[in-house]
């Protein structure tokens, strides 16, 4: 049996309801289940549109779509998708496409897949991120896995995706397995990375005195230059919400940072791959100790340190640069970590399509990813952004900006794990001769471990 849905999708939480009214506004007729029908049947009856099928079990989902069924599911990642691919399995036919659009680890993607194919199941792993307005509007979109179902996928996705300025979609194939949730999960690592850098960077001006709107509108004022992005302007909208009593609600809001894990996986990512990913990792350190709330209060009591920093000529214009400089260098290291991944698992990562991708649409949106488009364009095969004429230019211009803005964070204690480890790694990385023949020469020395010898 055969219905006329040209597209389905399993699980009606807030993303999963958005995703369906993005596809019914761009004409596509969608068949919905989720495993509590009165879900379902509020969703149906809200949304009140004729080209909305609801079905009350996965038989009667499965039956009210067009073949090849395409069906995305917008469950828990984790065991949940491998649950609801369990059930459907039974009764898909040869060529059905099963699109996971959940946060899910890429090894997973890539397992589902390798079960799946064999099965003749098309599984594609497609990263979606923007969050419940980006599902609504127009998100960003990373598939992978199957490439013989992007035909059949192609005008869909890119149809609901966000738009670039120039009107490209911002839904392009990123390659085979897990690439697309790959993508997708470094894109988080480099969110993790950007959202700390801008806290510190609103941490150092606040302790310099300025109060919440100052610092506000030198984030509006930046966010009109080259630091444009998204998370540049909402946090000038965040620092401006007051709370019910009239005083900032960013003031009453508890500094315990929380995580859902793939700050973590990018950072475990890179230390297996061996690319410096130090940008993230200190990230989801910063987000770990700011969880430690208690012990923080105990040991500065025991402490009582002073944590200001001494305000200067020049210092506003300083962090500007400082934030855009290190933002700059989160995407190195991210761009880093995507070819060593496509050259590890044997991918074919477009590094242009992937920046054309989080020009709009996604948390990480910014007028920065145009040149970087442009570099790949030009460069396809660069290993790292660091070798652009673009970074070069533009790193050699904010340098003495960091590091004076650095220098005074730490002559007044104020912790900027994110910015310094962006320095440390800019240092690093163009550096002809690192201490670590020492560090090889005390290896050998009580392991006998085998080094090697300069060429002569």
């Amino acid at each position: 049996m055969s219905g006329d849905c040209n597209i389905g999708l399993v699980g009606l939480a807030v993303m999963g309801q958005n995703l369906v009214l993005n596809l019914l506004d761009h004409d596509n007729k969608v068949a919905v289940y989720n495993r509590t029908t009165s879900v379902t049947d509020d969703f149906v009856k809200k949304s009140a549109h004729d080209q909305l099928v609801g079905t009350d079990s996965l038989q009667s989902f499965v039956d009210a779509l067009a073949k090849p069924r395409k069906i995305i599911l917008m469950v828990k990642a984790g065991n949940p998708v491998d649950a609801v691919i369990d059930e459907l399995r039974p009764l898909l036919d040869d060529g059905d496409i099963l699109i996971d659009g959940g946060n899910s680890l890429f090894t997973d993607s890539q397992r589902r897949s390798d079960a799946l194919t064999p099965k003749g199941i098309h599984f594609v792993g497609c990263g979606i991120s923007g969050g419940q307005d980006g599902a609504r509007f127009g998100p960003s979109m990373m598939p992978g896995g199957d490439e013989s179902a992007w035909p059949a996928l192609k005008p869909i996705l890119q149809g609901i995706s966000a738009k670039t300025d120039a009107g490209e979609p911002c839904c392009e194939w990123m390659g085979d397995g897990g690439s697309g949730h790959f993508v997708k999960m470094v894109h988080n690592g480099i969110e993790y990375g950007d959202m700390q850098m801008i806290a510190e960077i609103y941490h150092l001006l606040g302790t310099t005195g300025l109060d919440n709107e100052a610092i506000a509108g030198k984030f509006d004022e930046w966010n009109q230059g080259r630091l444009s992005s998204y998370l540049v302007e909402i946090t000038a909208e965040v620092l401006r919400i007051k709370d019910d009593d009239g005083s900032d609600w960013v003031d009453n809001i508890w500094d315990k940072a929380g995580q859902k894990g793939t700050g973590k996986w990018t950072a475990i990512q890179a230390l297996e791959l061996g690319v410096p990913g130090s940008v993230t990792t200190e990230a989801v350190y910063a987000r770990a100790l700011s969880s430690r709330w208690d012990e923080r209060q105990q040991l500065h009591d025991f402490y009582q340190p002073k944590q200001t920093l001494t305000g200067y000529d020049g210092l506003v214009e300083d962090a500007e640069a400082a934030l855009y400089a290190a933002k700059l260098i989160a995407y190195a290291q991210g761009f880093s970590l995507l070819s060593e991944a496509a050259r590890e698992y044997n991918w074919t990562l477009n590094m242009a399509n992937i920046a054309q991708v989080w020009k709009a649409g996604c948390i990480i949106r910014a007028k920065a990813l145009d040149p970087i488009q442009k570099v790949f364009e030009q460069q396809p095969t660069l290993d790292n952004l660091m070798l652009s004429e673009f970074y070069r230019t533009e790193l050699n211009g904010c340098e003495s900006a960091l590091r004076r803005l650095l220098s005074r964070a730490i002559e007044g204690g104020v912790p900027t794990p994110a910015l310094s480890n962006a320095l440390a790694y800019f240092d690093g990385v163009r550096s002809a001769r690192l201490p670590a023949n020492l560090i090889q020469g005390q290896r050998n020395f009580f392991g006998a471990h085998e080094y090697e010898r300069l060429p002569r």
